[in-house]
């Protein structure tokens, strides 16, 4: 039997996908609509993943905290924790579950031919049919709950997703970030924190988490991934049997909507929490951010990985010098983000100063004029585009299967493009293409179009504030002291 004989699936393309050495497959199951994307391959370590598009509408941290519960036991495999048994005794060589700002993702890894089965079986178990919807204490656990240990105690909130990300809104990296998307993506998803923002995060009801489950977790809104040496098509046959056969066809709306350009630079000043006893001098984080393009363009998508080892990576790289020698910040960082639709390229001065701000937008701007008239480094952007081809032709991805990478890789396209899930894999001709570009003109216009003239961008500055974390915890136990004198008894002896 051949994939050809499969009545359950549809082939949209079929193609050797030369640059990674696979056979090439994108198909759809008819009945579920659920999209399905092959590599195959002669490569033993074996990967599948099942992703789900999943905008976040607020900050509740909604897609972060299925992610967390589905994998607390299912349908078929009901202990309380199985993604704890797996990594204790499957042969997996990767296991985990990734939320990202507009898709969630389960993949799994190994080289072991039954392992990889078993693998495949509890994960799709896991995000079609979870425990969640038949205990709540799981989103309570995960999420965030009341906590009262006596009656004349203090009320606190807890949960595992919570303590993690008021663990990841203590540093000032997570709060810019947060601020530079907000800024630059006002109105879609992007500007909402899809781990959740602490402040928010217990405005989230068991009810709204469930919608938001059952809205997305579903075969006609999945992106299904194979990539390695096995047999297809037994697991196309078993995948339709076992689940996708069980589910109609429903139009679910995750759509990513484009940002609209900007007819004007955002200005953006947040704070950020520091102690009592810290000093605030160079504590300040100065950026420049602009939107550079969508993730469809190819050609851009990795000119852009290239201008930022060009600009930023390399050693003496102009724009991190020009910023290091005008006293600007004790660190520099930022780079190009091409994870989401609208990618975005930031320059960060970490640890400066807010008297600094004109100086650090005047010494990029010179700086990018500068290359724009006489050139970037030429022996930068070759190196740039050699490293990044040596990587990629040697899939050397350090302790993560190569197969792993090129199916993450995958959604970057595929996400907003059900026909390109293997546009950025197939890169030798775009490689091909900048190396013949550094003797043109060509990376000096990007730097001209996206990084002078584009005024999708934002210049957005996080300052410490004294105490701001402990008064933020003081207006949060007053919150929830006024919620507890209004309990009654019954209601306290239920919590406790």
């Amino acid at each position: 039997m051949t994939i050809h004989d499969l009545a359950e699936y549809e082939i949209l393309d079929e193609h050797r996908v030369e640059d990674v050495q696979s056979d090439g497959l994108i198909l759809r199951h008819k009945k579920s609509g659920a999209r399905i994307a092959i590599l195959s391959n002669n490569d033993d370590n074996k990967v599948f993943y099942i992703g789900f598009r999943t905008p976040p509408e607020d900050e509740t941290g909604v897609p972060h905290i299925i992610e967390h519960t589905t994998l607390c036991g299912s349908k078929k495999f009901p202990v309380k924790d199985p993604f704890i048994e797996l990594a204790k005794g499957s042969l997996n060589t990767f296991l985990n579950a990734m939320t990202y700002p507009d898709k969630t993702v389960y993949p799994v890894a190994s080289c072991n031919d039954q392992d990889f089965k078993n693998l495949m079986d509890v994960y799709l178990d896991a995000v079609f049919n979870p425990n969640i919807t038949k205990y709540e204490e799981i989103f309570k656990q995960e999420g965030w709950h009341y906590e009262l240990t006596g009656k004349d105690d203090e009320l606190k909130i807890n949960g595992v997703v919570y303590n993690e990300m008021k663990g990841a809104y203590s540093s000032p990296d997570e709060v810019l970030s947060s601020q530079i998307y907000r800024s630059l993506f006002p109105d879609n998803t992007y500007s909402k924190d899809s781990g959740g923002n602490p402040e928010y995060i217990p405005k989230l009801t068991y009810e709204a988490y469930l919608d938001f489950y059952h809205k997305y977790y579903h075969p006609s809104n999945s992106y299904i991934y194979l990539y390695g040496d096995m047999d297809v098509v037994e697991r196309l046959e078993w995948l339709d049997k076992e689940y996708l056969s069980l589910y109609d066809y429903k139009k679910v709306n995750s759509e990513i909507n484009k940002q609209p350009a900007f007819d004007e630079i955002k200005n953006v000043e947040a704070q950020y929490s520091i102690t009592m006893d810290d000093t605030q001098e160079n504590k300040t984080y100065l950026s420049y951010n602009r939107v550079v393009g969508d993730t469809l363009d190819e050609m851009l998508y990795q000119a852009f990985d290239v201008l930022d080892y060009a600009l930023l990576g390399a050693p003496g790289a102009p724009l991190k010098q020009a910023l290091i020698d005008a006293g600007i910040g004790k660190d520099i960082v930022g780079g190009y983000d091409s994870s989401t639709m609208q990618p975005v390229f930031s320059i960060i001065a970490k640890n400066a100063n807010s008297a600094d701000k004109e100086k650090f937008l005047a010494t990029i701007q010179d700086v990018l004029n500068r290359q724009v008239k006489d050139g970037v480094d030429k022996k930068a952007l070759f190196a740039g585009i050699s490293a990044s081809e040596f990587r990629y032709r040697e899939a050397d991805f350090g302790q993560f299967p190569k197969g792993l990478l090129y199916g993450i890789q995958c959604l970057d396209s595929w996400l907003y493009d059900d026909m390109q899930p293997f546009m950025h894999v197939e890169a030798l001709d775009t490689y091909r293409f900048l190396k013949e570009q550094v003797e043109t003109d060509y990376f000096e216009q990007l730097i001209q179009k996206y990084l002078l003239n584009n005024k999708h961008a934002s210049v957005v500055i996080i300052e410490p504030e004294k105490g701001l974390n402990a008064k933020n915890e003081a207006a949060l136990e007053k919150k929830l002291a006024e919620y507890k004198a209004g309990l009654s008894e019954d209601e306290i002896r239920k919590l406790i």
